[in-house]
């Protein structure tokens, strides 16, 4: 062999150190894929053993709402809104077509009169327009599932990964926090309320039936977990606005969990009127913040404020004023959507209703429009008397207030549910309230607390039939 063909053959162009060798050349890329492969390895265990519990929990998480879904977790659910919604998009119309509607469900229906849009009434016209009632963005997440499947996307086991992906989430949100020095809590305990948050509360039945209402209940629950953990100390503002938006066009009342970034921006404490009293000094680093967070709020807000207005005529209207022949309306036209009126309704709904007991037969029922947060939540009542008051706790409590607040006002108290399903939007912040508040999980109090939280819990898993099932005999 000449030197010419030996320096072609070689690695990279180079001469053999030696004698002509009787080992094969090696390609250019020989050498690189296994080197590729092997710090491909190296970077997925690192990440796993960053990463293990959250991975751990997401399967449990995952194995048990898979298992309590049953036979529902093999097929869509009654009230797959978002699926219609992604694939009416993909097919390049932003409406819904009427004609493969599964049903008419809490579907807002847009009619011209005069000029005007007004809720369809009587019979359907063919010039209507149909447009899922709720905010839009779980659509946005199906869309690149929806394009595989089409309309026969399973959106019940969808929720199920999200549910489980919550739980992790809400974990890493509580390593966080101790890592950051919020919270004295151990791991542990950090993995004790995360399985309290998907067992022990509501987020268990919602997360393994599918349906637009709950689904996005349980998608909001993710997506505050990333909001929170942004917003602490206000230190990451363009993504705290980035997932605040993201878990306000999943759940509207979220939006004024937006107190939580402005309290961190404004004045994190501890000497918190000190620093309000400063703002009219040192209020450049508050202002940038804000003016950060709204930036990563903005591209998604201002897209569903266009297109509430295509659709309603209004940047805030999601839909709920359009619904279609609905048992709502009429208290919609008599008060509106958000009224004093309300109130004692939800109230009950939330803290009042009670299970139902017969004895003969001997009979355990829950009411369907709600069961007190005192059995699915009764971890609160340590909330009211907490040990410490680190920090976070009054940002907290103040974004739990002002969360609380809009369905307790709402013309719907949740319906057919199993316990008083709204409570899932300040969820995560009342387990980071007891993360905070100092109570030991080895407690006897708390323990027989957490217990009762996860027997209430399991039975709505297990009995809780929705309006699909009950009403529709699905």
């Amino acid at each position: 062999m000449s030197r010419s063909k030996s320096k072609q053959h070689g690695p990279s162009g180079a001469e053999p150190a030696g004698p002509l060798s009787s080992e094969p050349p090696i390609a250019p890329l020989s050498s690189a894929e296994p080197l590729s492969r092997a710090v491909g390895t190296s970077a997925i265990r690192i990440w796993l053993g960053a990463y293990r519990v959250e991975v751990l929990l997401f399967l449990v998480s995952f194995a048990v709402l898979a298992s309590f879904s049953s036979q529902r977790f093999l097929r869509q659910s009654a009230a797959p809104h978002f699926i219609y919604q992604a694939q009416s998009w993909l097919e390049g119309r932003l409406d819904v077509d009427p004609q493969v509607l599964p049903n008419l469900e809490d579907w807002a229906c847009v009619r011209q009169v005069d000029g005007a849009k007004v809720r369809c009434e009587g019979r359907p016209l063919a010039d209507d327009r149909w447009y899922v009632s709720f905010p839009s963005f779980p659509a946005v997440v199906m869309l690149p599932f929806v394009a595989l499947h089409g309309y026969q996307f399973n959106d019940t086991s969808f929720g199920v990964v999200v549910g489980a992906l919550a739980v992790a989430l809400f974990y890493s949100l509580l390593r966080f926090l101790a890592k950051e020095g919020e919270t004295s809590r151990e791991r542990n305990d950090n993995i004790a309320l995360s399985l309290v948050l998907a067992f022990g509360t509501l987020f268990f039945y919602c997360a393994i039936r599918g349906e637009v209402w709950f689904s996005a209940e349980v998608m909001g629950v993710a997506w505050t977990c990333l909001y929170v953990r942004n917003a602490v100390r206000a230190r990451r503002p363009v993504l705290a606005g980035l997932f605040f938006s993201m878990a306000v066009l999943t759940r509207t009342p979220l939006l004024f969990a937006g107190l939580f970034f402005v309290l961190e921006a404004l004045c994190p404490g501890p000497d918190r009127r000190a620093q309000l009293k400063s703002l009219g000094v040192n209020w450049r680093a508050a202002a940038r913040k804000l003016g950060l967070f709204a930036a990563g709020a903005a591209p998604l807000g201002l897209l569903a404020a266009a297109y509430n207005v295509y659709r309603f005529g209004r940047p805030g209207e999601f839909g709920h004023a359009f619904l279609f022949n609905n048992r709502v309306n009429a208290d919609i036209d008599r008060w509106g959507l958000f009224n004093v009126s309300y109130l004692a309704r939800n109230l009950q709904a939330a803290f009042l209703n009670l299970p139902k007991i017969s004895w003969e037969p001997l009979r355990l029922a829950y009411d369907p429009y709600g069961l007190t947060l005192l059995l699915t939540l009764p971890l609160i009542v340590f909330l009211l008397v907490p040990k410490e008051r680190p920090r976070l706790h009054w940002p907290m409590w103040l974004t739990v207030a002002v969360c609380a607040l809009p369905g307790l006002f709402y013309q719907n108290t949740g319906y057919m549910q199993f316990g008083f399903r709204f409570s899932l939007d300040y969820t995560p912040y009342l387990l980071v309230l007891f993360a905070l508040g100092g109570w030991s999980l080895r407690n006897r109090a708390v323990m027989g607390v957490v217990a009762l939280g996860f027997l209430v819990n399991f039975w709505g898993a297990v009995a809780f039939r929705g309006y699909t099932e009950l009403v529709r005999n699905w």
